[in-house]
């Protein structure tokens, strides 16, 4: 893959704020702008603590393993990442950034300073639309909208590249040691069908849906994350089409090397989410099974909105749980 460099400098009204002589690389893929990039972390230390985020040093990383070892009864000896994070920790000098090994280049961890809350600080370039799309989902009414379930821009520090702060989450959305009851399972996939329904409304396709896109607090709460392949259609009525889009989950026709309806390719990811969350939480519901099929349809036009799927996962939800709500 090709790479190339730039100069990334900060700019603020604090010159606490500011960064000079920082580099970043960015890797092509379909674009540019959209790439995955790797800053220089260790240059934007001050920006963020400026801004009231503190990043992982390796003392914290080193901690933080040390309390997993010690509460965890697996056997974690075993976990390539744990073994790589706690080595790079106890191999760099505890006041230096160490970033986790089972995390991409662009991804760090941390904390927010006033309240000790976890966040994940994610790296990306200031004109790429996962940029853009995350703002407008991430700024008021849609904010507020209970049918907004996106992990939201807890605050974005601007240099040549942007900071998208947000709070951890798991991504183990299904947690086979832990197995919920089918109401709460049902209203799991719900909130991720009302979430498809909410980006679709405002003209935006995911694009990249999958189990590890979607996070939970285990609190009852979903939202998608990582938008990078994402696109959003000012007039959807348009009957966009792409093609060679490359997701996780991919449609049948794509696969083939022809056109589709970007909105029908979420869908159809969607029902396959569905089923493998159906696999691996244990959860035999013949009639959610049924309800992937028109998702599932070989032809793209024959597919369901997301809107539809939703009425018709309501009826079903109606059928075979009593006194059904969506919400606890």
């Amino acid at each position: 893959m090709r790479t190339r460099t730039r100069t990334s400098s900060g700019s603020s009204s604090s010159s606490s704020d500011t960064v000079s002589s920082c580099t970043s690389a960015f890797s092509i893929d379909d674009d540019e702008l959209n790439g995955r990039i790797t800053p220089s972390w260790e240059c934007y230390k001050k920006l963020l603590e400026h801004r009231g985020y503190h990043l992982e040093t390796a003392r914290e990383v080193k901690q933080y393993y040390e309390r997993v070892f010690k509460d965890s009864i697996l056997d974690l000896s075993a976990n390539v990442c744990h073994k790589q994070g706690y080595a790079r920790a106890c191999q760099s000098n505890p006041e230096t950034l160490c970033r986790d090994a089972g995390l991409p280049d662009n991804l760090f961890r941390g904390c927010r300073t006033r309240d000790g809350r976890r966040i994940v600080v994610k790296a990306v370039c200031l004109r790429s639309r996962q940029y853009e799309v995350i703002k407008v989902l991430s700024t008021p009414p849609l904010r507020d909208d209970p049918m907004n379930h996106t992990i939201h821009l807890i605050e974005v520090p601007e240099s040549d590249i942007a900071f998208i702060v947000q709070e951890e989450w798991s991504s183990q959305l299904i947690d086979p040691e832990n197995p919920c009851s089918p109401s709460d399972f049902l209203r799991a996939l719900r909130q991720c069908i009302e979430g498809l329904v909410f980006m679709h409304k405002h003209g935006i396709v995911h694009l990249d849906i999958s189990l590890r896109n979607i996070l939970t607090d285990f609190r009852g709460h979903y939202k998608y994350i990582d938008f990078e392949m994402s696109r959003q259609y000012t007039d959807p009525s348009t009957h966009p089409r792409i093609m060679g889009r490359r997701g996780t989950e991919v449609p049948p026709e794509l696969e083939r090397g022809e056109e589709s309806d970007p909105f029908k390719v979420d869908v159809w990811a969607l029902g396959v989410v569905i089923l493998r969350a159906c696999k691996l939480g244990g959860h035999d519901i013949p009639e959610l099974v049924q309800l992937t099929k028109p998702m599932l349809h070989p032809s793209f036009s024959a597919r369901p909105s997301a809107c539809e799927a939703l009425q018709a996962f309501d009826r079903m939800a109606r059928r075979i749980i009593p006194n059904w709500s969506p919400r606890r």
